[in-house]
């Protein structure tokens, strides 16, 4: 973090999620962190970078690679009593410990009749964009927040990957946050008395009159600049950050699409049984007779996503096909 004297520092995306973390492990000892190379090596994005030496091998463990193993031994810690932060390098590797995290942490309050609280967080990169291949870039948070007894959170700005994290560790029940890979390097003024939105609401990132751009994660800073490439067009779109996508804040949702009419929502995931398709439904449910058009979605290609970098650009929603869609929706 660098700065002058007189001004707010600038930071990256990856060190407000880094400061989030120390903070969380000075201010409670039952807090650790496990994962595959956040100690010694300092995560696979470098989250981690310096908290071993900060704070010790017994606060910042490596792991061996077998997700199922320590997001198991993460439940386990969980019910004793700690507060522990599981880091999966990305939501590819996740579903090696998906029975872990469906059949055990979201389930186990249900089936002991409220006896078993598991307060868990696990962390994981999301998303395309940076040449990782299919194994290493799908968006997969929206299967996850089908997934009753969990929370999804995707934190998309400076703001939320410094400030989520605390209240995720003060909830009781077992907490996912998805880093989007494309926002590590992201940077930006962070004041110190930033005041976060909590994790139930959503946030206006624009306001708006014309059209509700409805997003969350990587996908906000490319709704924004679609945003204000149509103001050319004079179209005043309002973009609206989920933030957390389980549960889905439906009264914000709602109140933007009785102010712009209009409604295009935009997902890093497949169209077919994604997010996206959830957030209409709801719209269709909710807010049928609010609505001037359709709602229009825009999401990624339904293909694993391709290496080569002008394939992968060609499979993600980008700005063009942002603004297309709005273009057709507001006519």
């Amino acid at each position: 973090m660098s700065g002058t004297s007189g001004t707010v520092p600038r930071t990256t995306y990856r060190e407000a999620v880094r400061e989030a973390l120390r903070e969380a492990l000075r201010e409670d000892e039952r807090v650790f962190l496990m994962g595959e190379d956040v100690g010694r090596y300092g995560g696979g994005f470098g989250v981690s970078l310096g908290l071993l030496e900060e704070f010790g091998p017994d606060r910042i463990r490596d792991t061996p690679l077998s997700e199922s193993a320590f997001v198991g031994a993460g439940i386990g810690a969980a019910l004793a009593g700690m507060r522990p932060i599981v880091e999966i390098m990305t939501v590819n590797f996740s579903l090696l410990a998906l029975d872990q995290i469906l059949n055990n942490a979201a389930t186990l309050l249900h089936m002991s009749g409220g006896q078993l609280p598991v307060p868990l967080v696990i962390r994981m990169a999301t998303g395309a964009g940076r040449q990782l291949a299919a194994q290493h870039s799908h968006s997969l948070e929206g299967w996850y927040a089908h997934i009753p007894g969990l929370r999804i959170l995707t934190p998309a700005t400076l703001e939320d990957a410094r400030h989520m994290l605390a209240p995720a560790l003060a909830d009781p029940d077992p907490v996912l946050i998805f880093e989007h890979g494309s926002l590590y390097n992201a940077s930006g003024e962070l004041g110190p008395d930033t005041v976060p939105d909590g994790l139930d609401h959503a946030a206006v990132r624009r306001p708006g009159t014309d059209v509700s751009l409805i997003t969350y994660g990587g996908c906000l800073p490319k709704t924004l600049d679609a945003a204000r490439v149509l103001v050319s067009d004079g179209i005043d779109a309002e973009v609206v950050d989920l933030r957390t996508l389980r549960p889905l804040d439906d009264a914000t949702i709602r109140a933007s699409v009785a102010r712009t009419h209009r409604v295009v929502v935009v997902d890093d995931a497949w169209r077919t049984g994604s997010l996206a398709a959830e957030v209409s439904a709801r719209i269709m449910e909710q807010s049928f007779y609010e609505l001037d058009a359709p709602v229009e979605r825009v999401c990624a290609a339904e293909a694993p996503v391709p290496y080569a970098r002008h394939m992968e650009a060609a499979a993600l929603p980008q700005v063009d096909d942002i603004v297309a869609a709005v273009r057709r929706t507001v006519g």
